[in-house]
């Protein structure tokens, strides 16, 4: 059974189209990464899985659930991570998560979910004076309680500095190896091409892809980067690089050019910079990264 399925799914706000028929189906047990610019829909897609907003047309189902008649039942078994939540700041953590725990009815012991994020000597502290990272750290303990089938985190990495970041990542791999379905939406690209086993990308309200990072690489016809090092600066021969069809970036570090084309126009690049006689010193090559792929996706500029 599939964790998330969306059919046809339509949302307006006034004259504002946010969705645009969204088919998407995330499978049991997978990290599916929900990516898109600021305005393409994602949060308004996470709303309706979760009922806080209503569609204006299609569905969304969540372990073969109707989001918006089985609501309760779908809630007992998600955990949230929201964007933009507000804590109580007179509670402390332990008292944020003992809410949590008897929301759902769960047994859970607060002091172990917040070793778990990191934050277990601020158990009874007041939240209020809570920086930005340890706000996120409680939240994602709290989105865990009860050891939820699907967990949807809407832009987890918010505040967290480097070491957070990976406690994260290291959480959301645990979750999967434990079996839930981890619904991840988050403008750092490098977060999600760690952790997620396909992505969808979302735009003007219209799903444009999913897949593998693999997948979307072989779609898009991306070859990711070449960088060559020649004898000599490549000056007269930079116009000729770029009028290579396929190449979308050339850029010079001394006697170094580096291309971003698609794997069968690297040939090309490096036999137009040998065309004047320069000879080649070294080649090396990287796959397009998911910062590429979402770049060539909806037409931004890395």
């Amino acid at each position: 059974m599939a964790a998330l399925e969306l059919r046809s799914l339509h949302k307006r706000f006034g004259d504002v189209v946010a969705l645009r028929g969204v088919d998407l189906t995330v499978e049991e047990g997978e990290v599916f990464g929900f990516l898109g610019p600021n305005g393409a829909g994602k949060s308004t897609t996470i709303d309706i899985v979760l009922d806080y907003l209503r569609p204006t047309g299609g569905e969304a189902r969540v372990f073969g659930l109707d989001a918006q008649t089985d609501t309760k039942a779908i809630r007992r078994r998600t955990g949230v991570l929201p964007d933009a939540y507000h804590l109580d700041g007179h509670l402390t953590a332990r008292q944020h998560l003992d809410y949590a725990v008897d929301s759902k009815g769960a047994d859970d012991d607060p002091a172990a979910l917040l070793d778990r994020v990191d934050l277990a000597e601020a158990i009874d502290r007041r939240v209020g004076g809570f920086s930005k990272g340890m706000t996120q750290r409680l939240l994602l303990a709290m989105a865990l309680v009860g050891d939820p089938d699907l967990i949807v985190l809407d832009e987890p990495s918010t505040g967290l500095d480097p070491n957070g970041a990976r406690m994260m990542r290291d959480i959301v791999r645990e979750e999967r190896e434990r079996g839930a379905t981890v619904f991840f939406s988050s403008h750092i690209l490098g977060q999600v091409e760690a952790v997620c086993d396909r992505v969808g990308i979302l735009q003007d309200g219209e799903l444009i892809a999913q897949d593998t990072i693999e997948g979307l690489q072989a779609a898009a016809g991306s070859g990711g980067t070449i960088t060559v090092t020649l004898d000599a600066r490549p000056d007269g021969t930079l116009d000729k690089v770029r009028g290579v069809a396929g190449v979308s970036n050339v850029a010079v570090d001394g006697r170094s050019v580096t291309v971003a084309c698609p794997d069968d126009k690297k040939a090309a690049v490096v036999d137009v910079l040998r065309a004047d006689g320069a000879d080649v010193l070294d080649i090396e090559t990287s796959d397009a990264d998911l910062e590429d792929l979402f770049a060539a996706y909806t037409g931004g500029e890395r």
